[in-house]
């Protein structure tokens, strides 16, 4: 089941919205919100609601434990943490990268000795890359007493299976919806707050990214050789709004669902491509998971209070594993290690020049971007480089062109997507609504906008009802 389906939309929703505020008191609205987690996991990943809730009890129990330990930093504690988040990544390394290491083996093997170890197949659980973190970080914000573990285990498992964020995230760390776990209000404001965030999440979702998937889908799937120059372009620039339309509006809808429950969710995009370098990139791109990796990974191996060389080092572990994370391929890892890169020329001065120049900074950052694009796409190394390749010259034997993949509407979602990409239309709307004059603030606030996203659900709706092309890129991450 996900967001952007007749049936979430028009039934899970509604029966979960009418139990949640007929429920008595926060613990029996806490228990609507945990069957009705487990029934939306179930839905697509049934054999492994199990696994869930059994990393949420075994968790729980090692949170009470560091909880007891008396000190901060003693040595039974450190072991106990170092046990709870060693069978968090099993499991994680378990489902997500047996395949990926049995891979590496068999070629390692192959290419010494002519033998290959047999391995079965490994199936991954929807988001279990986004539990993990969650566990860790209940476990490690427990360790550092930031805050408390929790008593009842209801709460740590409502923490763990919140359908909102259960399988793309944003990653919520637990200290900042640990209060929330138990006290929480939904006022009419909050409600309808979140109901217009979800509706526009909805929109960037079906009407843009999905439309535009469909056209990038073709153009990366055919051999290089036969794609156009120009088409190869569109494709990337498609697919560049197409990830983050899909991942932001994905985001948008849970965190305006965590507000109609009376959840606040940390911000998880701010228009990331008007970035003037790649460090502003990740202060502005996929924040919740730069903050996981920022508290949780960088400032314990020194952060920037270390020598020079560290600093670099960090930075690639960090991108490293951070890419490992997105998925486990070679293409990813590629996809890291430039954006790794890249951040360490910005911290050495090399590219100082570009960036004390307005717009150029800006393109230059997102020619970084777009160009990491397009291995984080890419299902193979070859593929990337024969995509690379159709960029930078045309090629004899092209024979997919513009219209075989795309069409009108597809040309709409484009230039919407690259208007909605930036934060203009967003102040535009902003500055209307705080206008000193009355009769523009309501005919912005009380008309156009209960309009607008009226207009956009009814044409998310009648899309989802149709059928058509609906992926979420980040599902099986």
């Amino acid at each position: 089941m996900v967001f952007s389906s007749e049936v979430f939309l028009f039934g899970f929703l509604p029966v979960v919205l009418a139990l949640y505020f007929l429920a008595p008191g926060a613990r029996f609205k806490n228990i609507v919100l945990v069957v009705a987690s487990l029934v939306f996991y179930a839905w697509g990943e049934g054999r492994f609601v199990a696994l869930v809730l059994l990393s949420a009890l075994v968790n729980y129990a090692f949170g009470l434990a560091l909880g007891q330990g008396r000190g901060d930093g003693t040595r039974s504690r450190k072991l106990l943490l170092a046990a709870a988040i060693t069978v968090d990544l099993g499991i994680l390394v378990y489902f997500k990268y047996t395949g990926f290491l049995g891979d590496n083996v068999n070629f390692i093997l192959g290419n010494t000795i002519g033998r290959q170890v047999a391995l079965s197949q490994v199936y991954l659980p929807l988001g279990i890359s986004f539990f993990t973190f969650h566990a860790i970080s209940y476990l490690i914000d427990v360790y550092r007493r930031t805050s408390q573990p929790r008593r009842n285990p209801l709460d740590v498992v409502l923490y763990f299976v919140f359908f909102p964020q259960l399988i793309a995230g944003p990653i919520i760390r637990y200290k900042d919806v640990a209060a929330q776990l138990t006290r929480r209000a939904v006022t009419t404001a909050l409600f309808a707050e979140g109901a217009r965030r979800f509706v526009v999440g909805l929109a960037k979702k079906v009407l843009i990214a999905n439309t535009l998937g469909a056209a990038v889908d073709p153009v990366f799937a055919a051999p290089a050789a036969t794609v156009s120059t120009p088409l190869a372009w569109f494709a990337l620039a498609a697919y560049t709004l197409q990830i983050y339309f899909d991942f932001s509006g994905y985001s948008d809808m849970a965190i305006g669902l965590a507000r109609m429950f009376g959840f606040r969710f940390l911000e998880n995009f701010d228009f990331p491509y008007v970035s003037g370098s790649i460090t502003e990139f990740w202060r502005r791109w996929h924040i919740s998971l730069s903050r996981w990796f920022r508290d949780y990974l960088y400032v314990p191996l020194g952060g920037n209070r270390v020598a020079a060389w560290r600093v670099y080092a960090n930075l690639l572990i960090v991108f490293f594993l951070c890419a490992l994370w997105h998925g486990a391929k070679w293409t990813f890892v590629a996809w890291g290690l430039i954006h790794g890169t890249f951040l360490i020329l910005e911290r050495i001065g090399i590219s100082r020049p570009l960036t004390q120049l307005p717009v150029v900074r800006n393109l230059n950052a997102l020619a970084v971007v777009m160009f990491a694009w397009v291995f984080f796409r890419a299902d193979s190394f070859p593929q990337a480089l024969g995509f690379l390749a159709a960029l930078a010259h045309p090629t004899p034997a092209q024979t997919l062109v513009y219209g075989q993949v795309a069409d009108l509407e597809t040309g709409l979602a484009f230039v919407a997507g690259c208007i909605f990409a930036t934060p203009f239309a967003a102040r535009a709307i902003e500055s209307l609504l705080r206008s000193p004059a009355p009769l523009a603030r309501v005919a912005v606030g009380i008309v156009a906008l209960p309009a607008g996203l009226a207009l956009l659900f009814v044409a998310s709706a009648t899309k989802v009802a149709a059928g058509t092309y609906n992926p979420f890129i980040y599902f099986r991450f």
